[in-house]
């Protein structure tokens, strides 16, 4: 082997420089700007005795894909849509197929899809409307202008009227700040204060309320219509009374004296029930309305106590009965029970019906508001008993536990009592925080007719009955205190003078009588 076989030549390699081609360019052109000669000794320099991303060894770039941006836009496309289907499932949309069609027609879609049935076209309307924001609803309904973000949702909860039927002035008179937490602060007020009493105190007068009530006897009877009194009240001030009568007729008495003040024509049938207006004894209110009626026939009227001929005709029952009707604690609305099953809310400003609501199965025949006026409380001949919320529509409490039609509801004045009166011969006690029942009193031996809560203080509850009877029971302990014997026919009503002084009964013998302490 020759000597140049035993010499390994080494292959030099090339030199790589590492470092980024841009902090390199952008020392050169710093070295142009300093105007130095020496640019390629510092331009070498540069990577040397300094930190690997001075030096250009670590890739500083800012250009990274957003993947967190990406992310955030899909779980917030996500929940926006969990968010819709959560509206979706709170929508009560009407079962009428061809309510929804009307509905759909408003809004602009198609009534019908090919293929689509009524469940489809229903689910579509949900879902409609559960993707509309309120800007779009307010565009697509008139153009209304002045409505809260509540307006919105009592718009979706009371669907199962017609869509959207001016509901602006219901919802900005029920903004809950303007009449409902007034009130209840009202009453709330005046329940600490009752407890700031001693023990002692109240029992004094419990036990004196009690006394009273014991000694109640006939003060006056009075024959009021050659038919069937059907109905009777108490004016605000307690000074007048009201009976309507199976003959068509409504009359207006003085108290104490039940000395007849004015007749009232219009009805041609029975007439269920009439009621004062809230506000109707006030100075300068008698032109105005006073009284509501409803009759068999489906007629509902409004009186004033300056005239015998009603004041307006409240249309849209017909051909159902209306059993009763109730003035809101506010007097501007009107609800009245209906046998198609609903019962209507009727704002008596703009003359025109704000609420159809649903629910029972039965037709629906009294109904009650609570003191505040945020809800109200209906019964029905399905023997159950629902409470309403009026800002939303919806139903917050099911009374279930009568075998029978219910005839009578009334609210406590402590705003979460209710007491309702049965076919099957019981009254029970309803606790609206509990809601559950919290007594049931087995209180006469037919039907009871009516029952009516003490209007100061709820301290005892009165209750009318086909067995010719009407029964006081103290509150609490729920023992009877005294039996109105004196009909000679059944009792078809009963009612508390606000005063508390005077209870009123009216019967199927055409009289009707004052009860008063002896």
């Amino acid at each position: 082997m020759s000597d140049d076989e035993d010499i390994l030549y080494v292959k030099k390699q090339k030199t790589i420089h590492y470092g980024s081609l841009e902090e390199q360019e952008r020392a050169r052109l710093s070295t142009v700007a300093m105007k130095s000669g020496d640019s390629d000794e510092e331009g070498t320099s540069a990577g040397v005795g300094q930190q690997p991303s001075e030096a250009g060894n670590v890739n500083v770039s800012d250009e990274y894909m957003e993947l967190e941006e990406e992310m955030n836009r899909d779980r917030q496309a996500l929940l926006e849509e969990f968010e819709r289907r959560k509206r979706a499932r709170q929508i009560n949309v009407s079962t009428d197929d061809e309510e929804v069609k009307r509905n759909l027609r408003q809004l602009g879609e198609p009534i019908c899809l090919f293929g689509e049935g009524p469940a489809d076209r229903r689910s579509r309307l949900r879902d409609l409307l559960a993707s509309f924001i309120q800007d779009q609803l307010l565009t697509c309904f008139n153009g209304c202008k002045m409505v809260e973000t509540r307006s919105f949702n009592i718009v979706v909860y009371m669907i199962s009227m017609p869509l959207f039927q001016d509901l602006m002035s219901f919802d900005m008179f029920f903004t809950y700040n303007d009449y409902s937490l007034p009130r209840a602060k009202q009453r709330l007020d005046e329940a600490r204060k009752e407890q700031e009493l001693a023990e002692a105190t109240r029992t004094a007068k419990r036990q004196e309320l009690q006394k009273k009530l014991t000694a109640v006897s006939i003060y006056c009877s009075q024959i009021g219509d050659t038919r069937p009194i059907s109905f009777c009240e108490f004016s605000p001030d307690s000074k007048m009374l009201v009976t309507a009568s199976w003959s068509g007729l409504c009359k207006v008495w003085s108290v104490p004296n039940c000395e007849l003040a004015l007749t009232l024509r219009g009805h041609n049938c029975n007439v269920g029930a009439i009621v004062f207006h809230p506000h109707a004894m006030e100075e300068g209110e008698n032109s105005v309305c006073a009284l509501a009626s409803c009759a068999v026939d489906g007629s509902v009227k409004l009186w004033t106590l300056d005239s015998e001929d009603p004041l307006a005709d409240v249309e849209g029952h017909a051909p159902h009965r209306v059993s009763r009707l109730a003035f809101h604690p506010s007097g501007r609305f009107l609800g009245t029970c209906c046998f198609d099953g609903s019962w209507r809310l009727w704002d008596l400003e703009l003359c025109q019906e704000v609420l159809h609501q649903e629910g029972h199965c039965k037709p629906v025949y009294c109904i009650s508001y609570q003191i505040d006026g945020a809800v109200c409380a209906t019964g029905g001949l399905d023997a159950f008993g629902r409470v309403w919320d009026l800002r939303t529509g919806r139903c917050v409490m099911f009374m279930e536990g009568h075998l029978k039609a219910i005839y009578g509801i009334d609210f406590s004045p402590n705003g979460y009592h209710i007491v309702t009166g049965s076919e099957d011969n019981t009254c029970k006690i309803w606790d609206l925080r509990r809601r559950a029942s919290l007594y049931t009193i087995p209180a006469h031996m037919n039907l009871i007719s009516q029952v009516k809560y003490q209007s100061q203080g709820g301290n005892f509850v009165v209750s009318s009955s086909y067995d010719n009877t009407a029964k006081v029971w103290s509150n609490k302990t729920w023992q009877p205190l005294k039996t109105l014997s004196g009909h000679d026919g059944k009792v078809m009503c009963v009612d508390i003078s606000p005063d508390s002084q005077y209870i009123v009964t009216c019967s199927y013998d055409r009289t009707f009588k004052l009860w008063a302490p002896e």
